[in-house]
């Protein structure tokens, strides 16, 4: 068995593993990263594209946010479409100025992997039967399989990044731990395809056939979502089937407008919300969809996981350079505040613009109702705008937790 140390042993190099392990590296604080895929897998997972000022804050103080700026687009509005009309939602004027980035979380990694490399710092992928150990204690150790050998890193905290099916929340003593899930009826499929998008801003659709969501990546690649159910098999939908779909659930301006092509990937992704209580147990951390899951609607996942890893960051420099703790005491209270935030309303807005399958035709209505009054009042465009472009990173310390 090989035997090396560091400060910090991250699990997982998707976005939140790599981006602490940027901040840390930053902070002069050591870290290694271990990942069980090959980065080539990392980078094809096709998932978020819809950036909070967090995540672009986090970004340009990791030293990665150049490519993000330049290729980046600005929103700042959406668009909603229900009972065959188009309703913008002014982020900028009902959020006091602020707006969101469309960049994909695919070019967002790429950055990160770039300019850990650059640096010359340690991330390891493929590893197999990756393990926690002693975390509670003030030795905790990795332990993992690389190439037919053992090998062991020593550590001071363990951040576990390593997602939904991820060891680290599996290791947490189940005494400890209290895990709150509701899956939905249905799933979300996906297609990517290199065509201009159909619309400057993205459109938030309510059909009467179910959700849509005209999304993008870049002014040359878009990005469409269908509600479907989850007995649906990618293999079953051709790329004229969705097209076809898609166009069933959008106004006539969007079909005229709306320019199809092959797709560069398809798929299905289920939905459901997820949180873990707590995320911290004793040496070891949870960041992002170790600890939470939300569902896409509102365009949280990524932006909760930077919310994290920056609270997480923060309490590991405040422990090495002033000798304190008490940043990686409150980490688990000040993220789960900001989470139930970020999950609720990921929650209401699924809830407002999909149709469930045991729903019946009053639902719709209700659904209408409300989505003619949010849209019609001020306050009710503040309640959209100012969640959707994220509440202030300080929003769960100045608000009574639940």
């Amino acid at each position: 068995m090989t035997i090396t140390r560091t400060q910090v042993a991250i699990i997982g190099a998707g976005p939140s593993g790599l981006l602490l392990g940027q901040l840390l590296h930053k902070a002069g604080i050591d870290a290694v990263i271990v990942e069980r895929v090959s980065g080539e897998y990392v980078l094809g997972r096709i998932r978020a594209g819809i950036l909070e000022q967090v995540c672009i804050d986090l970004l340009d103080e990791a030293g990665v946010g150049a490519r993000m700026h330049k290729q980046g687009l600005i929103h700042e509005g959406i668009e909603m479409l229900f009972d065959g009309r188009r309703h913008r939602v002014d982020l900028t004027k009902y959020s006091d100025g602020k707006h969101v980035m469309v960049y994909g979380q695919t070019e967002l990694t790429h950055d990160l992997m770039n300019a850990r490399q650059a640096a010359g710092l340690t991330t390891i992928y493929e590893v197999k039967n990756t393990a926690v150990h002693d975390f509670d204690s003030v030795k905790p150790y990795v332990t993992y399989e690389k190439d037919g050998l053992t090998h062991r890193i020593d550590c001071d905290i363990i951040a576990g990044c390593d997602g939904f099916h991820g060891v680290c929340r599996a290791s947490a003593p189940r005494t400890a731990i209290k895990e709150y899930e509701k899956v939905y009826p249905f799933g979300w499929l996906g297609l990517l395809s290199d065509t201009p998008p159909v619309n400057d801003e993205l459109i938030y659709i309510n059909s009467e056939r179910g959700f849509a969501l005209c999304s993008q990546r870049s002014k040359t690649r878009s990005r469409y979502y269908l509600q479907v159910p989850l007995t649906d098999k990618v293999e079953e939908w051709t790329d004229d089937a969705f097209w076809q779909e898609l166009k069933l659930r959008l106004d006539q301006q969007g079909r005229d407008e709306l320019v199809t092509g092959p797709s560069l990937e398809k798929s299905i992704a289920p939905l459901r919300s997820f949180v873990t209580e707590p995320l911290r147990f004793g040496r070891m951390f949870l960041a992002g969809d170790a600890g939470h899951i939300v569902p896409p609607t509102g365009a949280k996942g990524l932006n909760l996981a930077a919310t994290d890893v920056k609270y997480l960051y923060d309490a590991i420099v405040e422990y090495y350079q002033d000798k304190s703790e008490a940043g990686l005491d409150n980490y688990s209270t000040r993220c789960l505040g900001r989470i139930w935030r970020a999950e609720r309303f990921s929650w209401w807005f699924t809830q407002l613009m999909h149709r469930f399958p045991d729903d019946g035709a009053i639902i719709a209505k209700f659904q209408s109702a409300e989505l003619s009054y949010l849209l019609h009042s001020e306050a009710g465009l503040r309640t959209i705008a100012e969640n959707y472009v994220g509440l202030p990173l300080d929003f769960a310390d100045t608000a009574e937790l639940m």
